[in-house]
């Protein structure tokens, strides 16, 4: 591993849970997207994400790797949820059928929170280990000019 490795896995890590927050964001922002009954409802994001092994590729479960030590995570793919999505009956809406129903995205806001609160967390405890890191370096140079 190269001497500043830590920066190069926290980073990863930040990115990954960026792009899970992001995610997350526009679940949110979407779930009252309201679509004609005959059109897909709004298609709640997730992101797959994986460890990655110490010769850069993505770690398998079960793989010779998986006791090795890391060089952080990435992206793997991105995944869409129902467009199925609820009929809600609103004959006042514009967008209603001749039935008066209307497609809306079935998103759970309880759901799309706890993941919120989970993604924080581990971008805060990079960041925390990035700081960290930082710190121990710059104390190592102070022992030099002594």
């Amino acid at each position: 591993m190269a001497l500043f490795g830590i920066f190069n896995i926290s980073g990863s890590a930040l990115s990954t849970h960026r792009q899970w927050m992001d995610a997350i964001s526009d679940n949110v922002a979407n779930m009252n997207t309201v679509r004609p009954a005959d059109e897909p409802a709004f298609r709640e994001r997730f992101i797959r994400a994986q460890s990655v092994g110490a010769d850069g590729d993505v770690v398998r479960s079960g793989s010779r790797q998986d006791n090795a030590v890391g060089q952080g995570m990435r992206v793997t793919g991105v995944e869409f949820g129902s467009a199925e999505g609820r009929l809600v009956n609103d004959p006042t809406n514009p967008l209603a059928d001749e039935n008066g129903n209307v497609r809306y995205p079935d998103i759970d806001l309880g759901e799309q929170m706890v993941s919120m609160t989970i993604a924080l967390r581990g971008y805060q405890a990079n960041i925390a280990m990035v700081d960290r890191a930082k710190q121990a370096y710059e104390q190592a140079l102070t022992l030099g000019g002594r």
